[in-house]
């Protein structure tokens, strides 16, 4: 591999799986790690963080795990000092955090819309926030949130509270790139399309369909004709994460097969 992170330190939030597979923060994480990373796998199911680390682990990689609801302050501030209490600096931080919010616009319920915002948007916000101050100190680092294409076009799915609160993510990562930009921290977004991971799967079943028909009938709408998988978004991340996209900022790239495309 080209260790194209070498030596450097990247935060991962969401870095668990919510059940057997690769979900997008997992694999990121040990996508980061065999590229040179000193990881810190942050989720906040302590069982899923410790698998995260163990695979590292066992890799020949460095991870060191930590728990936290990055909707809760003193979470995040801890997990930032704890990584910067043991590596000094953070280099890449990346938000896999994301829940879906079931309802259209009049049968959500304030309760799932306030969750959704919680996790999805003041998380964020929260995690950027307390990691930018080191990031300008250091001379610069790169934000990697993910989003998703619902949050600029309607897939068919009643998930209002979802679609819009990954959209104020859309908003803030701009917003950091254009304001950070001149103290070298780079802010962009992956959104990701149909994806195959354990917490895409689980969110369909939530909504009561069924999971295999329903990817049945999106492969043949995605022009290449196949689902994403964790390892699609990790691979992406992977490039906004390291010096060869050093010129990339503000940027809302699609890992979706094409399917933004035909959602117009």
């Amino acid at each position: 591999m080209a260790r194209r992170l070498e030596g450097k330190i990247a935060l991962v939030m969401g870095a668990g799986s919510i059940g057997p597979g690769w979900g997008n923060g997992k694999a990121a994480s040990v996508l980061f790690a065999r590229e040179g990373a000193k990881v810190v796998a942050v989720d906040r199911d302590a069982t899923a963080a410790a698998e995260t680390t163990r695979v590292i682990r066992e890799e020949g990689g460095e991870c060191i795990e930590a728990v936290a609801d990055i909707s809760r302050v003193a979470d995040v501030e801890a997990v930032i000092e704890k990584t910067i209490d043991t590596y000094g600096r953070i280099d890449v931080l990346q938000n896999n955090v994301g829940i879906v919010g079931l309802g259209n616009a009049v049968k959500v319920t304030e309760e799932a819309w306030e969750k959704s915002f919680a996790v999805n948007a003041r998380g964020l916000m929260l995690s950027c926030q307390k990691v930018l101050p080191h990031m300008v100190a250091q001379g610069g680092g790169s934000i990697i949130n993910v989003s998703t294409i619902a949050s600029v076009r309607y897939l068919g799915f009643s998930y209002t509270a979802y679609d819009a609160s990954k959209a104020a993510v859309n908003a803030l990562t701009r917003s950091i790139a254009v304001e950070f930009g001149p103290k070298g921290v780079r802010a962009n977004t992956i959104l990701v399309g149909m994806m195959d991971t354990p917490l895409a799967r689980g969110g369909i079943e939530a909504a009561g369909s069924n999971v295999d028909k329903i990817y049945s009938g999106y492969t043949d709408t995605i022009p290449l004709r196949r689902m994403g998988t964790g390892w699609d978004t990790a691979n992406l991340a992977l490039f906004l994460a390291s010096d060869d996209a050093s010129y990339i900022t503000a940027a809302e790239i699609p890992t979706d097969g094409g399917l933004i495309a035909r959602c117009l």
